[in-house]
């Protein structure tokens, strides 16, 4: 009897010591099962495997599983599609250690309030993994909160595009969560693309986003990188606001309306090796004061902002409300009507260590072959921010008195007020460099070469341009106030 007690206690204590995984079954559902009886059924560990086929209703997963689409043999693909019928989360998700994948997930609910979502879980977890699902329904795609160790990869997330904006959610949300890593998502016609509110030391990387409010839209984060992403055909590419210990790098931000960047109160950061290119303010939304800028920096300081490319926008960069003690240096400033409007009398260097921007306006020369300018480039002058300040005065921009005050600043510096002024402009422009923190770039990840010679297709032009772009509701000047 001793002898076997002692066995089975023996057995007990190795089976504690056996990882979950020895035990796990795979668990199949058909379309003909009950899909929540299966999910309540598993273990944790299980993987739960659903065949094509459509499955209606609002599904729980309460244990730590895996719960995958079946891949056919022949196509490659996943059939099975998870239907919500319009109301409430079609998946939420109850535990840790879990992951949704292969999976076409549709028509969740609309209720923002209710905080309606495809995939969704705000318990405190940990090792969430949410990749290769199909997402399109009016609410949000997929919400994440109070969460740590979170992937969410390669997933495709379309929003209604019949829906105002601001009644869409967003396409992937992420609240007070800490090391998630979000990459290779394609995220179109939510509200913002990519939304991170009081959530640390994430990634977001190699993620496409396009026909949205924000691309990227962070609030209250810290430690984060976003790194490599490609924006296109927003109101705003990247919008980071309150926020500091930033690196975005290796982004691109292709025909926006209203700004490529918008730096709100963002401090200790680093901006670099990003590529913006056109900024304009559609006619039909055209009012005074409403111009669309490259980089506009409001109440944000003490950051680096080197080796960025702004091509082609109505203001290159715009900084208000104390934007100051930051490093700029090794940016190009292309074929902007403005280059910079800067409303301050303080004086601020753009230049580091004898390395300054490039201006595709300056007009000095470089009689020493040192690829610098041997003249200062002082972007603005006291007429331009007299006009800044009284748009009204534009109708006598080419009146003998205003073309006198111009000249008569240039030969007395003494009079020209404080400003912008880089002392050692660049002659050619800058090198954009890859950003050597992603991980597996490939050539579809809009990665970067000479700054001067990067082209689009045209045909990829042409379609961007033609595509409609939501409609703005900013009109005033207090514009960081309106998109908070």
């Amino acid at each position: 009897m001793a002898k076997r007690a002692f066995i089975v206690f023996t057995w007990f204590i190795l089976s504690l010591s056996v990882p979950l995984a020895v035990f796990a079954k795979n668990i199949h559902v058909t379309s003909d099962d009950n899909l929540q009886a299966s999910l309540n059924l598993a273990d944790d560990g299980d993987i739960v495997v659903i065949a094509a086929g459509e499955y209606i209703g609002n599904f729980i997963v309460n244990h730590a599983i895996t719960v995958t689409g079946e891949i056919d043999s022949v196509t490659g693909e996943a059939g099975a599609i998870i239907n919500a019928n319009g109301e409430g989360h079609a998946i939420e998700l109850r535990n840790s250690n879990i992951t949704i994948q292969n999976l076409t997930i549709i028509n969740w609910g609309r209720d923002l309030t209710e905080q309606n979502s495809g995939i969704y879980t705000d318990k405190k977890s940990t090792n969430i993994t949410i990749q290769e699902n199909n997402l399109s329904g009016d609410g949000f795609g997929i919400w994440i909160q109070r969460s740590q160790n979170v992937v969410v990869k390669n997933n495709i997330i379309k929003g209604n595009a019949k829906l105002r904006a601001s009644d869409r959610g967003n396409g992937i949300q992420l609240s007070m969560v800490q090391k998630a890593l979000v990459v290779g998502n394609t995220v179109s016609e939510t509200r913002d693309g990519l939304y991170v509110i009081s959530s640390q030391d994430n990634e977001l990387r190699n993620n496409t986003l396009h026909d949205l409010r924000f691309g990227v839209h962070y609030m209250y984060s810290h430690n984060n990188k976003v790194l490599n992403n490609f924006s296109y055909n927003n109101r705003v590419g990247y919008a980071l606001m309150s926020s500091r210990q930033l690196v975005v790098s290796g982004n691109r931000s292709l025909n926006t309306e209203n700004y490529g960047f918008l730096l709100n109160f963002i401090t200790f950061s680093e901006i670099s090796n990003n590529h913006i290119k056109d900024v304009w303010t559609k006619p039909e939304n055209k009012v005074l004061g409403r111009d669309g800028k490259g980089l506009f920096i409001y109440n944000s300081g003490y950051n680096t902002i080197k080796y960025n490319t702004v091509d082609t926008a109505e203001i290159g960069i715009h900084l208000t409300a104390g934007s100051e003690h930051s490093k700029v240096y090794g940016n190009n400033f292309i074929n902007n009507p403005v280059q910079v409007k800067y409303v301050s009398n303080k004086r601020q260097e753009w230049s580091v260590d004898g390395v300054g921007n490039y201006w595709s306006n300056y007009l000095g020369w470089d009689l020493d072959g040192d690829g610098k300018g041997d003249t200062a480039f002082e972007p603005n002058d006291g007429i331009d921010k007299m006009i800044w300040q009284y748009p009204e005065a534009k109708v006598l921009l080419d009146s003998p008195a205003v073309l006198l005050l111009r000249w008569v600043q240039n030969q007395f510096p003494i009079l020209k007020p404080g400003g912008v002024k880089d002392s050692h402009p660049l002659m050619t422009p800058s090198r954009i460099v890859t950003t050597p923190d992603s991980e597996s770039m490939t050539a579809n990840n809009h990665v970067v070469q000479d700054s001067a010679s990067i082209t689009h297709d045209s045909s990829t032009s042409d379609s961007l341009t033609n595509n409609s772009l939501t409609k703005n509701t900013f009109t005033t000047s207090s514009e960081a106030t309106d998109l908070l």
